[in-house]
C-alpha cells in the first residue's frame, strides 16, 4: 500500500474528472465491475495425467544437517510445505547442491498428491506454485534427463494452476501463451488479454507491465494510454532490479504521454489504491 501511495504522489498532478473506463478490447465497461475471467474447461478440477516422478537421488553429503533431515522426514511423510521447501532448495542450490531433477521430483509429488485439493485449502497456494514450477521445467526441459521440453504439457500445468487455483503467475504465463501463439485468432488474443488482466488485478507486476505496454501502444486493440500508463506505473514500482524491460516500457510511455493521459492515469491509480484499501 505504501508503494501505491508513493506512486500517486510521484505524479504531482492535479485531479481531473475520470473519463469512462474501457475494457481490454476497447469497449466501455463499468470500472467497478470484476475483471472477466476465462472459465476453466471441463469440471471444477480437470483430470490431469499423473506426473512421472524420477527415482530419488542420494542426498549430497554436504546437505546432511539436522534441519535438512527434518524437512526430508516431513516430505517423505507427505507434507506439501516440506516438499515445496526442499524443491526450492534444490532448484536454487540453497544449502544443497543445485539439482533440477530432484526439485522436479518434489514438485511432482505435490502435484500428484494434491491436484484435487480445494482451492481454499491451507496448502492450496503451495500446490499452485508447484504446478507453476513444473510448467517452467516442461517449457525448458532438464538437461541430461528424461524431462524434455514439452510446451503442451507446460501449458497444461499453467492452465490448471491458473483456472483451478487462480494462481496469478500461472495466469500471466498463460496470457503470454495465448498472445504469442503464432497466428493466434482474435479469440485467442482476447483470452490472453483477459488472463493478463486477471493476473494484473491480483498485483502480478509482470502482467501489469505487459498489459500496460499493449494498452498504451494499442497492440491489436484501440489505444488506452491512460490505463496503460497506470498499469506500467504499478509494474515499475514492483519490478526487480534486473527487470529492465519494465522500466524501459514505463519510461517510453511516460515520455510519450500527454498531460491529459498522465492526469487520467493518476485518477485511475487513486481508484486502484482505494479499491485495494476496501
Amino acid at each position: 500500500m505504501q508503494t501505491c501511495r508513493r506512486t500517486i504522489v510521484a505524479f504531482v498532478l492535479g485531479a481531473i474528472p475520470l473519463a469512462p473506463a474501457f475494457g481490454f478490447d476497447g469497449s466501455p465497461v463499468n470500472q467497478d465491475a470484476p475483471v472477466a475471467v476465462v472459465a476453466p474447461q471441463g469440471a471444477a478440477a480437470p483430470a490431469l495425467k499423473k506426473i512421472a516422478v524420477p527415482p530419488t537421488a542420494a542426498v549430497p553429503a554436504a546437505a546432511s544437517t539436522s534441519s535438512l533431515s527434518s524437512l526430508q522426514y516431513a516430505a517423505e511423510g507427505g507434507h506439501p510445505i516440506a516438499q515445496w521447501q526442499l524443491g526450492r532448495m534444490y532448484a536454487d542450490g540453497n544449502g544443497v547442491a543445485q539439482d533440477d531433477l530432484r526439485a522436479f521430483e518434489y514438485f511432482s509429488r505435490i502435484a500428484n498428491q494434491h491436484a484435487e485439493d480445494s482451492p481454499s485449502a491451507p496448502q492450496a497456494t503451495i500446490v499452485a506454485k508447484a504446478f507453476v514450477a513444473l510448467g517452467r521445467y516442461y517449457l525448458s526441459g532438464i538437461p541430461n534427463s528424461k524431462i524434455k521440453s514439452d510446451p503442451d504439457r507446460a501449458r497444461e500445468m499453467f492452465s490448471y494452476a491458473a483456472s483451478y487455483f487462480g494462481n496469478a503467475d500461472a495466469q500471466y504465463v498463460l496470457g503470454q501463451f495465448y498472445i504469442n501463439n503464432a497466428g493466434a485468432s482474435r479469440d485467442d488474443f482476447r483470452y490472453g488479454i483477459r488472463w493478463l488482466g486477471l493476473a494484473a488485478q491480483k498485483g502480478q507486476h509482470q502482467a501489469q507491465a505487459l498489459l500496460g505496454q499493449m494498452m498504451f501502444n494499442g497492440d491489436q486493440m484501440p489505444p488506452q494510454k491512460a490505463r496503460g500508463l497506470m498499469w506500467l506505473t504499478l509494474a515499475r514500482d514492483s519490478a526487480a532490479p534486473d527487470e529492465t524491460w519494465i522500466k524501459e516500457s514505463y519510461n517510453k510511455a511516460i515520455a510519450r504521454a500527454s498531460d491529459n493521459d498522465r492526469a487520467m492515469a493518476l485518477q485511475m491509480l487513486e481508484h486502484w489504491v482505494q479499491g485495494r484499501r476496501d
